[in-house]
């Protein structure tokens, strides 16, 4: 009798030795997203395309009047492809430092918080055709007499969220970079003369120009060449990108995506 309590025993043990060492199981479409890619049939088959955001990054996505219903050019865009998707857009919001890596995690299926394309990220993400084309530029205060250029960046301290495009740029040319969550805090930093300069997209500062007069400030120094922003998916993402980009033609050549600039530009800016 006890030797059959023991054997007994002995099978009980090793099934549970074995289901400890078992992978646990990742459930839900987004965590195998985040390994090998997202498809355009898991985006249909889940009738939604969760989108990361900021949220606090005017014109491009933020809360109308502060606290109202999120909007922007950015936000517009991404809603109007995935309509042609035939899903709805659902929005999750994060700070910009964040957003690459709730991306990689499955958060959500795709970026579209103007996201510049660069040989870094390219090697990380798959991207779609650009959607908002425009240059950067350095801001500094009306009074500054001393950035004429980006090299004259160096030795100086400028503001940038930590994975931005525009971070890069201030630190390939010397920047001390101050970390900051977006360019509504660099601004006051810049204000404050904390910081000599802020490295933004144009279309940010010219909005800002419009909504709040910016007095004290001025544009010291234009990029050469343009940014080119797109929506950004986690690598192997193939089909769904495709299909992404055929809604972004579709949109472009129906005048969906100038008439969405035209709303918050006062041109086309996606071409």
């Amino acid at each position: 009798m006890k030797s059959r309590i023991f054997a007994i025993g002995a099978v009980v043990a090793l099934l549970v030795s074995l289901s400890a060492c078992a992978p646990a199981k990742t459930g839900g479409m987004a965590s195998g997203a985040a390994q090998a890619g997202l498809s355009l049939a898991q985006v249909k088959k889940a009738g939604e395309l969760i989108v990361g955001t900021e949220g606090t990054y005017r014109p491009f996505s933020y809360h109308a009047d502060g606290t109202g219903a999120l909007t922007g050019y950015d936000i517009e865009v991404v809603t109007a492809v995935a309509k042609k998707l035939g899903v709805k857009a659902t929005f999750r919001e994060t700070q910009f430092d964040g957003i690459f890596a709730g991306l990689t995690a499955g958060r959500f299926d795709v970026i579209a918080n103007q996201v510049s394309i660069n040989p870094a990220r390219s090697a990380k993400y798959d991207f779609s055709t650009p959607y908002t084309v425009s240059p950067g530029v350095v801001v500094v205060k009306s009074d500054n007499t001393s950035i004429h250029s980006l090299t004259d960046l160096n030795g100086k301290t400028t503001a940038q969220s930590l994975t931005s495009n525009w971070y890069s740029v201030a630190e390939q040319n010397g920047a001390n970079v101050q970390a900051v969550e977006g360019w509504a805090q660099a601004v006051e930093l810049l204000k404050q003369g904390r910081v000599d300069a802020s490295v933004n997209d144009k279309l940010t500062y010219l909005d800002y120009v419009k909504t709040t007069g910016a007095d004290g400030l001025k544009v010291a120094v234009t990029t050469e060449g343009p940014s080119l922003s797109a929506l950004a998916f986690v690598k192997g993402s193939t089909d769904l990108v495709a299909a992404v980009d055929l809604a972004l033609k579709e949109l472009r050549a129906d005048g969906t995506l100038k008439k969405i600039s035209t709303k918050y530009f006062g041109v086309d800016v996606s071409k």
